[in-house]
């Protein structure tokens, strides 16, 4: 019997060899079922007949699962590039890039997909039978022409369950197949001069590697720079994989696309049910899909014709994994783009320090996008002072003022607190007791309208207590203020116009927050609470005023990136303003009006301000000039953590003197949900060195007695030093 290589979704550095019983074939990157101690597991086939295969006592494999390969040769390369990069097990890399019900070992059955077509009786009618039916009439003269996809028809089912009722039409299978060009459903927009130039960059790069960086002023139509970009790509029946950091910008981004392009497109996201994934998942691999929309693990469907790659919102920490399998979705895109030979476009308004010394170290092309690409005017930006100001519910007399003055005019208002729930915690007036986790350094947020306790660091959740858990007393009240707080006080402010909440606990109910988005792009006049879901991307026509409640919140912070983080996110938040025919301003409520910080963003713009923060970092070498490496440690016992995080710091010291070290040291959220919190940073201007001493250090941790012990991770480039 022959053997094969196999790895294992299981938290092991290493890969496990098995007997292929005679009469079975394999492939590498198939599935294969194999006893794993007392366990049956689904892995993937990586080599076959390894030299160095230990042969005494070996189990065959329980069954082949695939005929072919799940993972084509990129997707290999990809995925076992990640794995050593970000130095974690392959097999649970591998199995991350499956959807679900592929990993659980259910088959991989030939994709179908479904398209509604008239019947003989619809063929047979005359327009004039539906002339009291007009949207029924409209999708009769569609179907007239072709039968269409069930994802080309959102919104259309009311319309087509009457149509199906009445025996008109009917739904037809059809096998998935590499998608065919169409004509563009939209002219596209003119551009101005500095957006032609970035699509005929992009477009000169066809068929090749080449990193472009798009950065554009908020509102200055990067996302009509990414459609006619996209164009020619389609035309050439390649695909095309669009990454946006949330969950919340996938659906107006399809929305868009779809408005345009008459191809197939695909939304990919971890909302979706494990049958939608599979299906996704397999349209991609057959080219049925043409544009892919997706949150970061998109980043791992296999592509039968990868023609183009766009990042939207690249500085976004949301596209770095921070459990598990930590890779930054930006990083390995660039990866994947190499691998697949073809172009990527990274845009921001605000892009990522990262980002901005590799265009200065000559790896990315810059595209500048200065202006906005109407009229619009840049939104004005006024700090407001409140100092030795009487505030009502968090909100200065001038602000208030602002509000319904805007208001008043047929025009919307959006406010900016960025934190949920109605107060960050509950205080005694008797003794100054406050509401604490019992699992957490931290205090627990008062949520009015479920009346509970939840700690926004570990989740637990408790009822609101009666009494003061010191001395007893009944007088127990908010402190600070949230969302949720800010909503019901903006009510009894302003009863006169609604008042729409956009945060993660308005927006859980699945189609929540389409609901919110279809009735704020309504653009009646309203005021739209939320937090940071606001600054992401979002166009709002109708908002002329937008208010940054609480600046100071931001302003001091012991992570090195949190001036970065705070100067994108000012600048993110004051673009929702004036995106429409209305001039826009921006309020920013501060104690601290002088900062240097809110002054330069304020005054200079954000591409300033990026450009001095860059030569801060590179005279106290840190980041981009420095590679990052962190080692986290949680326990329940606090000395085994910082213990075994000593030892790997004098296993640096003695074996890699280039590398320096920060640590051991306490997180500012010393106990999280019950452990212990420690952390060890690790700094080295050369990459390669860097990793030579990581491979060195976990190889003789893994064996340490205390490694068993405590629960540590490793994350390479590491974004929240929290």
């Amino acid at each position: 019997m022959s053997q094969i290589r196999v790895a294992l979704p299981v938290p092991l550095y290493q890969h496990f060899d098995y007997l292929l019983p005679e009469g079975l074939q394999v492939q590498v990157g198939v599935r294969v079922l194999v006893p794993f101690g007392k366990r049956e597991l689904v892995g993937i086939v990586w080599q076959l007949n390894p030299p160095d295969a230990y042969s005494d006592k070996l189990k065959p494999i329980k069954a082949v699962l695939d005929q072919q390969p799940l993972f084509g040769e990129a997707i290999r390369q990809l995925l076992s590039f990640a794995a050593d990069y970000y130095h974690h097990p392959l097999g649970e890399v591998l199995v991350s890039a499956l959807p679900a019900l592929l990993r659980e070992g259910k088959a991989v059955l030939d994709g179908h997909g479904r398209v509604l077509q008239l019947t003989e009786q619809g063929r047979a009618l005359s327009a004039s039978e539906l002339t009291r039916a007009p949207r029924q009439l409209a999708l009769w003269q569609r179907l007239q022409q072709t039968a269409v996809r069930d994802d080309d028809l959102s919104g259309e089912s009311t319309t087509i369950k009457a149509m199906l009722d009445k025996g008109l039409v009917a739904w037809q299978t059809v096998p998935f197949s590499a998608f065919v060009p169409q004509p563009e459903r939209q002219q596209p927009l003119q551009l101005n001069p500095a957006q032609a130039l970035a699509v005929s960059a992009i477009n000169q790069a066809a068929g090749s590697f080449s990193r472009f960086l798009l950065e554009g002023v908020t509102g200055s139509g990067k996302t009509e720079v990414y459609l006619q970009a996209i164009s020619p790509v389609l035309q050439r029946g390649e695909q095309v994989l669009v990454l946006v950091p949330e969950i919340g910008l996938t659906p107006q981004t399809l929305a868009r696309f779809a408005k345009r392009f008459a191809v197939p497109l695909q939304i990919w996201h971890s909302n979706m049910t494990d049958q939608e994934r599979l299906l996704a998942w397999q349209r991609s691999q057959s080219g049925d899909a043409a544009i892919t929309i997706g949150t970061r693990s998109a980043l791992f469907l296999p592509f039968a014709r990868l023609g183009l790659l766009i990042i939207d919102e690249e500085h976004d920490a949301s596209l770095k994994q921070q459990d598990g399998f930590r890779y930054h979705a930006r990083d390995l895109a660039v990866k994947r783009a190499a691998l697949a030979q073809c172009p990527i476009v990274l845009g921001s308004a605000t892009p990522s320090l990262e980002s901005l010394y590799n265009v200065q170290q000559g790896k990315f092309a810059h595209l500048p996008l200065p202006e906005r690409a109407t009229s619009q005017q840049v939104p004005k930006i006024e700090l407001l002072d409140l100092k030795q100001q009487v505030l009502k519910h968090g909100l200065a007399d001038g602000t208030l003022a602002h509000i319904k003055q805007r208001l008043q005019r047929g025009e919307q208002v959006m406010l900016f607190l960025n934190r949920r729930g109605f107060a960050p915690a509950l205080i005694c007036h008797e003794c100054g007791w406050l509401t604490e986790c019992q699992r957490c350094a931290a205090f627990t947020t008062f949520h009015k309208q479920s009346r509970q306790l939840v700690c926004h660091h570990c989740g637990a959740s408790r009822p609101v207590p009666h009494q003061c858990g010191h001395c007893g007393s009944t007088q127990l009240a908010p402190v600070g203020q949230g969302t949720e707080q800010l909503e019901e006080q903006l009510q009894q402010l302003i009863p006169d116009f609604p008042v729409l909440r956009l945060d993660r606990d308005s927006t859980r109910r699945k189609g929540s927050l389409e609901a919110l988005l279809t009735e704020i792009n309504q653009g009646q006049p309203a005021i739209i609470v939320g937090t940071q879901m606001l600054a992401k991307g979002h166009h709002f026509p109708n908002v002329s005023l937008v208010v940054i409640v609480d600046v100071d919140s931001a302003l001091y912070s012991s992570d090195f990136r949190a001036s970065e983080q705070l100067a994108q996110l000012l600048t993110q938040v004051a673009g929702r303003a004036g995106r429409g025919d209305i001039a826009g301003t921006v309020l920013l409520q501060t104690h601290y009006p002088g900062h240097p910080l809110l002054q330069d963003v304020i005054q200079n713009g954000y591409s300033s301000f990026a450009r001095s923060a860059l030569l801060e970092r590179q005279q106290t070498r840190l980041p981009p000039y420095q590679h990052l490496a962190l080692f986290r440690t949680e326990s329940f016992d606090s000395q085994d953590g910082l213990a075994f995080l000593s030892i790997i710091q004098q296993l640096i010291a003695t074996h890699c003197p280039q590398v320096q070290y920060l640590g051991p040291l306490k997180p500012p959220l010393e106990r999280k949900a019950g452990k212990f919190r420690w952390q060890l940073q690790l700094f080295c201007q050369d990459r390669r060195l860097l990793h030579q001493a990581l491979d060195l250090t976990l190889e003789q941790s893994r064996n340490l007695p205390l490694a068993r012990k405590i629960k540590w991770q490793l994350d390479v480039d590491a974004l929240d030093l929290n």
